[in-house]
């Protein structure tokens, strides 16, 4: 779950920078993404070692 939020909000980053929005909701969008898979992958890493 936590994978596609990330993928989502860096589609969301990546849209808002082809459409040129320049706001700081696009940057927000950026580092929820980049926040998102770093949790999704250490959560990943830790549930796979305790199996």
């Amino acid at each position: 779950m936590l994978w596609l939020l990330a993928a989502l909000a860096l589609a969301i980053w990546i849209v808002g920078l082809a459409f040129k929005v320049t706001t700081g909701i696009i940057h927000i969008a950026l580092v929820a993404a980049v926040i998102l898979f770093i949790a999704g992958f250490f959560r990943g890493r830790r549930s796979a070692s305790t199996v």
